[in-house]
């Protein structure tokens, strides 16, 4: 199963962005984890095919309408998914 990390930047932390890439890569299959990085930014590890990671991305570069999201950077990456998406603590 394909697994990339996400770094994205901007307004994205206070806006609800984790809980709603939570709710739209549950809605969409995906699993993995979010958690917001102690430099403003919010950072996601998500497996899924690679339609539900274009889709998530494509999400993200956007956000929740209050987000001003001003760069993602994408990665692949070995780590392996959890079974659930969840929300973790800040790094």
């Amino acid at each position: 199963m394909p697994t990339m990390t996400i770094t994205v930047r901007g307004r994205v932390q206070g806006v609800g962005f984790r809980f709603a890439l939570r709710n739209e890569a549950e809605r969409l299959g995906a699993r993995g984890w979010v958690r917001n990085r102690r430099d403003g930014s919010v950072e996601a590890l998500i497996a899924g095919d690679q339609a539900t990671l274009d889709a998530l991305v494509a999400w993200a570069r956007t956000g929740p309408p209050p987000a001003q999201v001003t760069g993602v950077d994408v990665a692949g990456t070995a780590e392996t998914a959890p079974e659930a998406f969840e929300i973790r603590a800040t790094a």
